[in-house]
């Protein structure tokens, strides 16, 4: 397989992906304001993210949101349906979602947590 990169940048929102050959493993970073005026491209960047990940059969996908400052609910429904999608796959299919988070930023302990609660079987929390 060949190396694979996804970048989408909108206002002060920023996301990346890639993952390198022979990996099991996707690395993604979003950052900066994730609110309504970009919620359609975070849907679609992380339909691609998770193509990819079924593509490449991987184990993980690794989501870094240290430097992501704000996330409203529409983008927030947009990681829920990743979620969802991935705890909807056969055995084969599923892949671990691992979020890297900043214990400082208030809305990523509440809101990742819960995702954790939801899907504690696909889903971890680093701070």
């Amino acid at each position: 397989m060949t190396s694979w990169v996804r970048t989408t940048t909108e206002n002060d929102f920023a996301a990346n992906a890639n993952a390198s050959t022979g990996e099991g493993r996707i690395l993604v970073s979003l950052s900066g304001t994730a609110d309504v005026t970009i919620r359609n491209q975070l849907d679609h960047f992380l339909r691609e993210v998770h193509q990819e990940a079924q593509r490449r059969r991987a184990e993980e996908v690794t989501v870094d949101v240290r430097q992501l400052e704000f996330m409203n609910s529409s983008c927030l429904k947009c990681l829920l349906w990743w979620v969802s999608t991935v705890q909807e796959q056969p055995t084969e299919g599923k892949y671990r979602i691992v979020f890297l988070s900043s214990p400082s930023v208030y809305w990523q302990r509440r809101s990742l947590d819960a995702l954790a609660c939801l899907a504690g079987d696909i889903i971890s929390v680093q701070t």
